[in-house]
């Protein structure tokens, strides 16, 4: 029995080649699934980004009502928060506790 080296050789030579070829279409599908996965997910990212962006705007707007509504009292609130006054409250509660 006699062996043909060059048949054998060019038989692993066309396996060889179609296991590449089959290695790249099915990276092609993959790839086909993951670009279309990856534009899923890319548009998905858009919309809560518009969301999040949304109620962003909607707490500046209601900072700044809220900053209109406190300024009547600003005067008062920087008077509480000086060091004296906090001492005089600080005072009354000690007193109102030994009271009791």
């Amino acid at each position: 029995m006699q062996l043909d080296y060059g048949l054998i050789g060019a038989w692993l030579l066309v396996v060889g080649v179609l296991a590449i070829a089959f290695e790249g279409a099915l990276a092609a599908v993959w790839s086909v699934r993951l670009s279309k996965r990856a534009r899923l997910v890319q548009e998905e990212l858009l919309v809560e980004r518009g969301r999040i962006e949304a109620d962003i705007e909607r707490l500046r707007l209601a900072l700044a009502e809220t900053e209109v509504l406190w300024q009547p009292y600003g005067r008062l609130l920087r008077w509480l928060r000086h060091p004296i006054a906090i001492a005089l409250l600080q005072s009354y509660a000690r007193r109102r506790v030994r009271v009791r």
